[in-house]
């Protein structure tokens, strides 16, 4: 399989495993605090990276580590909490949709802080897909008007987080294997972490068996939709663009609807619509 294809399962895979993130967040806060749940998530990530890619850290140069932090907090430590905090008041789907808007920021920070060439067609994808985010995020405020949309703000900041990430990977650590990118990230964040959960009161709770169950959907969260999900997050923007990389979250919304449809989140035909629209400003954005 040529790169140009690989890409596209690359995408594909990661709208899968980041799609079902957003239920597996909501199963999660079912028995644990937000704070908890964003602390488990990248310690169970951290864990597993360090028992896979512990050798690949060798390979991080002394001055990578800086960006390596930087990345870390932007690209995981910040979202993690932020997501959810955010779906404490809003539905996993709408905070799914709300993701879709990293591409667009993407595209406007790697052209105006990076320096980055984006075509037209580009653009025009990036607004289409916009325009659909939009209509999916309109039908889910009409069919939930008692949800605090404030805290869509907080996703908001996590997109802003999303998208100065891949732009910063992409420019100062194309060089760097994604494995070595990705254990170093956690490898940092581990304890801060940690810290945050010491200050809940986890070790208090941790034998209820509610808080048990949650704690399953948080470790297949931090597992495979933080860890396994960064890895071949980190290969797609370096084998591509920032802008095809943060595609995926225009097909992140399709997913994350889904599960929230089978959750008892209500689905409008304006939202598969929205969902149409998403897809062909993925095409548009994507191509050369």
């Amino acid at each position: 399989m040529n790169a140009k294809q690989l890409k596209w399962v690359y995408l594909f895979i990661l709208s899968l495993i980041w799609g079902s993130s957003f239920i597996l967040i909501k199963k999660g806060l079912v028995g644990l605090s937000a704070l908890q749940v964003g602390s488990l998530r990248i310690i169970f990530a951290a864990l597993f990276l360090l028992l896979i890619g512990f050798r690949s850290l060798a390979k991080i140069q002394r001055i990578q580590w800086k960006y390596i932090a930087i990345t870390s907090v932007l690209g995981t430590f910040l979202p993690a909490y932020l997501f959810a905090i955010a779906e404490t008041e809003i539905d996993s789907s709408t905070t799914g949709i709300l993701n879709s808007l990293t591409p667009l920021i993407t595209l406007v920070l790697g052209v105006l802080v990076f320096g980055i060439m984006a075509q037209r067609r580009q653009i025009i994808g990036v607004f289409i897909g916009l325009i659909g985010s939009g209509l999916l995020v309109f039908s889910g405020a009409m069919n939930h008007p008692d949800q605090n949309y404030y805290y869509t703000l907080l996703v908001l900041i996590a997109c802003f987080c999303y998208a100065l990430n891949v732009n910063l990977i992409k420019k100062y650590l194309s060089d760097l294997n994604s494995l070595s990118i990705t254990t170093g990230n956690f490898t940092i964040l581990v304890v801060p972490a940690s810290i945050v959960l010491l200050t809940t009161n986890f070790s208090e709770v941790v034998d209820v068996a509610e808080v048990q169950h949650s704690l399953f959907f948080i470790l297949i969260l931090g597992i495979v939709g933080t860890g396994i999900a960064n890895i071949i997050f980190f290969k797609l923007i370096q084998m591509s663009s920032p802008v095809f990389a943060t595609s995926v979250t225009y097909l992140i919304p399709i997913v994350a609807c889904f599960w929230g449809f089978f959750d008892g989140e209500l689905l409008s035909p304006y939202q598969l619509l929205g969902a149409l629209v998403v897809l062909l400003g993925v095409f548009l954005s994507a191509r050369k």
